[in-house]
């Protein structure tokens, strides 16, 4: 019986994300759509997981014996996702350290992290209280009005804690590798990433300014790994485009909060209930 509830939710959770395709509503929205395909697959994996060690390799279950197969099978599982955690752990714990070993220079008034090489970068590093690097290339190429707009698209990213909450969605991406339109997804969530930070910063600066400033730093090669950053070039070239034209266009108020996707994340929580019928 318990075999049968991994190859449920695992079937669940293949199909949800197999039905997902690309669709162009306001970013607002499309986060929520997108955050849904993304998180609720291998939540439910994960509570189904949960379920079967609680339950134990002994017992029955709606009249049926159970085995050891499955409670070994979701404890590999759970101990897989948690080496995984560990690993992404570690790497942004460097990828922090390296960061604080850069000089302190004020900016505007702020302080930042200087990172000393010519490419143009610029970005929050860190978990909760991410600090704001940019490299010595940037503050000399970017005029001062440009320079302003890269600071309020960081400040956008920070506002909305984007590298805590992208450490662990970068930990769920690395999970379920294995599951379809996984790494579209991340694309996806990368660039709503941007657009959002992008809106924030429209709503102080030259959105054109901003255009102008993403143009020149998108175009150089990235220098640090997506792993508890959130960069102003963190998006494709090819989705330059995209993030420019939505600088562009006549801001859009706000998508309505859209209360159908949060509450279908109650669902994944239904494999804990099966923990009543087991004896």
């Amino acid at each position: 019986m318990h075999v049968l509830m991994i190859l449920i939710a695992l079937g669940i959770s293949w199909g949800i994300r197999y039905s997902w395709v690309e669709c162009s509503d306001h970013w607002n929205k499309q986060w929520q759509r997108s955050l849904f395909f993304f998180l609720f697959p291998p939540l439910l994996i994960i509570m189904t997981a949960i379920a079967l060690l609680y339950m134990g390799p002994q017992g029955r279950m709606f009249g049926l014996q159970t085995g050891c197969f499955s409670y070994v099978l979701a404890l590999i599982l759970l101990a897989f996702f948690a080496g995984i955690c560990i690993k992404k752990a570690w790497q942004g714990w460097r990828s922090v350290k390296s960061t604080r070993d850069c000089p302190i220079v004020n900016l505007a008034g702020r302080q930042v992290r200087l990172l000393k090489t010519a490419a143009l970068f610029a970005g929050q590093i860190g978990f909760w209280q991410p600090e704001l690097v940019l490299s010595q290339g940037l503050l000399q190429t970017l005029s001062p009005a440009h320079l302003e707009t890269v600071l309020a698209h960081e400040q956008g990213h920070y506002h909305y804690r984007d590298t805590f909450w992208f450490f662990w969605l970068g930990w769920v991406r690395s999970c379920t590798a294995w599951l379809p339109n996984t790494d579209a997804l991340w694309q996806e969530l990368l660039v709503l990433r941007e657009l959002r930070a992008d809106a924030h910063a429209a709503s102080q600066v030259d959105p054109l300014l901003l255009a102008e400033s993403l143009v020149l730093v998108i175009s150089t090669p990235p220098i640090t790994s997506d792993i508890c950053c959130a960069a102003l070039a963190a998006s494709s070239v090819d989705r330059l485009e995209q993030r420019i034209e939505a600088l562009l266009a006549k801001p859009e108020p706000t998508s309505k909060f859209h209360l159908i996707y949060w509450t279908s994340f109650l669902l994944a929580l239904l494999p804990l209930i099966t923990v009543i019928f087991h004896s």
